[in-house]
């Protein structure tokens, strides 16, 4: 691995450029607010006598409000330059980080990757390395009591007996025999895991990946995910508000609209930007998001039968919920 310049950068964040006391501009404004104050006295000193109180009025007017705006101009100069120097000098600090960045991604440097693309990267070898070790092992969450293993999705009704086809006889499937996955574990699974060592995280996540149907959203969703940290947007930076349940509820009814539009805190204006434009320029961004808000709203609606608030609001705080809030604002869903 190349080794990072030793050199260190740079920015100039706390650096500002010493300015002189006295300007052109001060000086000239002195000038003329010397000549003005002069011409006044000269003018007072040959004025007639008897003019009263109105007289004084108007002298003191005279004298002062034209010193009053030259040095009004004088402030609003020194303020522009000022402005205008501090723009520069943020322009040269972001420039120097913007040819530090490529510098560094010129040369290959691997240290200076960002820790969360890292953490992503050493997840994904771990899922694919868990998911292929685990397929044989025993899990000992399937021996929990069924009091606390309620079935997170509502399965569809069996079809009457004169509907069925004529059953082959090759013996139960084996789906049929896997217990139903459970809300916990639906739950932990789409919030994937944590880090290469959240072994709770990697088994609900074995488990959701062996029901063909949560399957779909989890790919789904892992597809999203991946695309978006392309573009630096990752779900645990942002911070959506939160959505009372029953809204959610109105939202598996098939309710649209912005009578729901809680449902979509995200407010992270970068990361709906970003989305955005990706989605507007990239056709297979665009099918994934669309694709992955269908698998989310059918989900939804089979899990929303059979959870309490309090699951919902769990659910809603997960990585695959915040992926859905962000591409159902982009996508108008609350509009």
């Amino acid at each position: 691995m190349p080794e990072p310049d030793d050199k260190p950068i740079d920015f100039a964040l706390n650096a500002r450029p010493e300015e002189p006391r006295f300007t052109v501009t001060e000086t000239v404004a002195a000038g003329l607010a010397v000549v003005w104050v002069v011409a006044v006295v000269i003018y007072v000193m040959n004025a007639p006598e008897g003019s009263g109180v109105p007289g004084l009025v108007m002298t003191l007017l005279v004298v002062f409000l034209p010193l009053a705006l030259i040095w009004a101009a004088v402030t609003t100069l020194r303020s522009v330059r000022v402005l205008r120097a501090e723009a520069a000098r943020l322009q040269a600090t972001v420039d120097a980080m913007r040819t530090a960045y490529v510098n560094a991604q010129r040369n290959g440097t691997a240290g200076l990757r960002p820790s969360v693309e890292k953490k992503l990267d050493d997840i994904a070898r771990q899922t694919e390395t868990a998911l292929a070790t685990f397929t044989s092992r025993r899990d000992a969450g399937l021996t929990q009591p069924s009091a606390d293993r309620k079935a997170a999705l509502v399965a569809p009704p069996a079809p009457a007996p004169a509907e069925e086809q004529p059953g082959l006889a090759l013996g139960t499937p084996a789906e049929s025999l896997r217990p139903p996955l459970s809300v916990a574990d639906f739950i932990r699974a789409l919030q994937f895991p944590e880090n290469p060592d959240d072994r709770e995280g990697f088994r609900a996540l074995r488990l959701a990946l062996e029901d063909r149907d949560v399957a779909k959203l989890i790919r789904a969703a892992q597809d999203v995910l991946t695309l978006m940290s392309q573009e630096g947007i990752y779900m645990d930076d942002l911070r959506p508000d939160r959505a009372r349940p029953e809204l959610w509820r109105r939202f598996a009814a098939g309710e649209r609209g912005r009578g729901i539009a809680a449902i979509g805190g995200v407010r992270d204006r970068s990361s709906l930007a970003l989305t955005a434009g990706r989605m507007r320029e990239d056709p297979v961004f665009r099918d994934a998001g669309h694709h992955f808000l269908r698998t989310f709203d059918r989900m939804f609606q089979q899990f929303e039968k059979n959870a309490t608030d309090a699951e919902i609001s769990e659910l809603a705080d997960t990585r695959t919920a915040r992926a859905f809030m962000l591409f159902g604002r982009v996508m108008g869903v609350f509009d």
